[in-house]
């Protein structure tokens, strides 16, 4: 986490070197002659994290003008000039807040003042459970009402169209669409027939985008062409956590813009492991172009640890796409990728 350390005064510097000894890619700042507002707001847009030593009032007027929400926000923690508290003022869940105020306090000897519901009665932040596992709601204010209601129900309930890891044990998984306060899958919301109108609908990373594409295609028309497969199947697009193509594709600059831009991994197969792949879509035109008997189904069903087609090739513009669901243990795939 890149942390951005603001004070004021000779005592707040003491207090910055010591936190900046022992805070990996942490960087000090002293504001002086009224720059703390535009100190502010470099290190707001640079930097994951914010520390301020200073008075929380002054930290609150300095930041409010550039406050946006809870998943575009950094981090903000307020330590005064003893570090007897390091307080967690925003984004504490999601910008991680709340956990490094925890560490400052732990290296100034001070007290971690952390406020958020959930953490104050012992429940699972949703948000942040859903944020480690790669799983993205369509529908923020219906997640506000869930996390909500497991502070006044106590637990929720978990219906899922795939396998889930252990859950919290305020989490209850459920057997009918009907019952579940959360809904966990990979299709769109009018895909899924019986969901409650008070659910937090989640979609889960599960799904591998083959794609075959003409040479010099762009990221535009990838996009769009897998955005219209998607459309036509009832699939959330945010499921699609991977793309895989043919390695002579590695090069192929749409696929790169299209798979940075959007975030999802890129990965390649050689010629002789799409071969292997059986009951796919042949093509002797890309035979005869690639050396394999077809791109866009078999790279999706090995993008998906040899997962499940559930989306045959479909022909665009220049693009042909298929889609594969992973039917092994995603949760444990997506924390291998963070390590």
């Amino acid at each position: 986490m890149k942390t951005a350390i603001l004070y004021l005064s000779e005592a707040g510097r003491e207090l910055a070197r010591k936190i900046q000894a022992r805070l990996p890619d942490s960087t000090m700042h002293q504001c002086r002659g009224g720059s703390l507002k535009s100190t502010t707001k470099k290190a707001w847009d640079d930097a994951d994290a914010l520390v301020f030593i200073m008075a929380t009032g002054i930290a609150v007027r300095v930041i409010s003008p550039l406050v946006q929400d809870k998943y575009r926000d950094p981090a903000v923690v307020v330590c005064d000039e003893r570090g007897r508290y390091a307080i967690s003022l925003l984004s504490g869940h999601i910008g991680g807040a709340n956990r490094l105020a925890e560490i400052i306090a732990n290296i100034t000897g001070g007290q971690a003042v952390i406020t958020t519901a959930s953490d104050i009665y012992g429940h699972t932040a949703v948000d942040l459970w859903a944020r480690n596992l790669g799983i993205v709601f369509d529908d923020r204010t219906a997640l506000t009402r869930v996390m909500a209601r497991i502070l006044e129900k106590g637990s929720l309930k978990i219906w899922s169209e795939c396998a889930l890891p252990q859950l919290p044990e305020d989490f209850r998984q459920v057997n009918h669409i009907s019952d579940a306060d959360i809904i966990l899958g990979f299709r769109t919301r009018d895909h899924l027939p019986g969901v409650p109108s008070h659910a937090a609908l989640g979609t889960l990373p599960v799904l591998c985008a083959g794609i075959g594409c003409n040479r010099g295609t762009g990221a535009s028309a990838i996009k769009k062409a897998l955005s219209e497969t998607c459309l036509q199947h009832g699939l959330a697009m945010s499921s699609i956590d991977r793309i895989a193509s043919i390695d002579i594709k590695q090069d192929e600059q749409g696929l790169i813009d299209f798979a940075k831009t959007s975030g999802r991994r890129l990965l390649f197969f050689t010629k002789d492991e799409l071969n292997a792949v059986n009951n796919v879509a042949t093509s002797s035109v890309v035979f005869r172009a690639t050396g394999a008997k077809g791109v866009a189904e078999p790279a999706a069903i090995l993008g998906a640890g040899n997962g499940k087609l559930i989306v045959r090739k479909m022909k665009w513009k220049d693009v042909t796409t298929a889609i594969a669901l992973d039917t092994s243990s995603w949760w444990e795939q997506g924390q291998a990728q963070k390590t």
